[in-house]
């Protein structure tokens, strides 16, 4: 696992990443996270927001699981709601994903409702 604050270099591939092939996550998409993690540092909401926010414009969806485990945002529900009462509809719908330790889990996924982007 990789620390808190973010201890790999821009564009790194962390252990994290790698384990996250198992949701077949493509290393592109794993690349462009950790670019939006980089450039929104912090842990505060602000970044966090911000982080997410960037996701759900530049790759269309966000799953909660990519966002705790690339864009290290500590409670992604939060965020989304942050970002709703800031004005943006966002959509959740539901999936299944394989995580490290091979169980599988129930995740949202994020995306902006049309017009909103």
């Amino acid at each position: 696992m990789t620390s808190k604050k973010h201890g790999a270099k821009p564009g790194q591939v962390t252990p994290i990443a790698s384990a996250l092939s198992l949701q077949h996550t493509p290393p592109e998409r794993i690349a462009a996270l950790h670019a939006i993690r980089d450039r929104h540092r912090g842990d505060s909401s602000g970044p966090q927001c911000a982080r997410l926010l960037e996701a759900l414009q530049t790759l269309g969806h966000c799953t909660t699981f990519e966002a705790s485990r690339l864009l290290d945002l500590y409670h992604p529900p939060a965020r989304k709601l942050n970002l709703v009462q800031q004005g943006h509809e966002i959509q959740t719908t539901w999936r299944t994903v394989q995580t490290e330790s091979g169980e599988k889990h129930r995740v949202g996924v994020y995306s902006l409702a049309r017009g909103n982007q």
